[in-house]
């Protein structure tokens, strides 16, 4: 994995002092793991943390996970069937394409409108802010070998 460089580290460093969060090493890492590659496992950032930093916990990872995502720096995506992902796409209200078979995860900008794209036909007195949607299905690498 490729080591940010110094402009990349400075708008990291300033991401963290403007959330209100100290500039770490594992902070550092972690941010510099999902800017290169989103939606990303807890176990992957895990992998690519150590590799930037040498030996670091699994579970000092889940805390930067944890800090970060009541930060609104990162989101936390959980599709159904597969372990949750990371990313720093947040605060845009857009969607998801998931393959059924890989897991792989790509960003669709939001559907039609601004946040909340989609207004329910009933909101049970609810101020909807955001809607989720993931779009499911198989992914070029997995796509049907038999398609017809």
């Amino acid at each position: 994995m490729a080591t940010p460089t110094t402009p990349d580290r400075a708008r990291l460093r300033d991401q963290l002092k403007a959330s209100g969060l100290r500039v770490t090493a594992p902070r550092l890492a972690v941010l510099t793991m999902l800017s290169q590659r989103p939606h990303a496992t807890a176990d992957q950032v895990a992998s690519g943390v150590r590799e930037l930093l040498g030996s670091v916990s699994t579970q000092a990872v889940y805390d930067v996970l944890n800090v970060f995502t009541s930060a609104n720096l990162v989101r936390r995506i959980e599709p159904a069937g597969h372990p949750a992902r990371f990313e720093t796409r947040t605060g845009d209200n857009h969607h998801h394409l998931v393959c059924r078979q890989c897991g792989r995860t790509e960003d669709v900008d939001c559907v039609a409108g601004p946040a909340p794209c989609l207004t329910p036909g009933e909101s049970a007195g609810f101020v909807v802010d955001e809607a989720e949607v993931v779009f499911w299905g198989l992914c070029p690498g997995c796509g049907d070998p038999d398609p017809r």
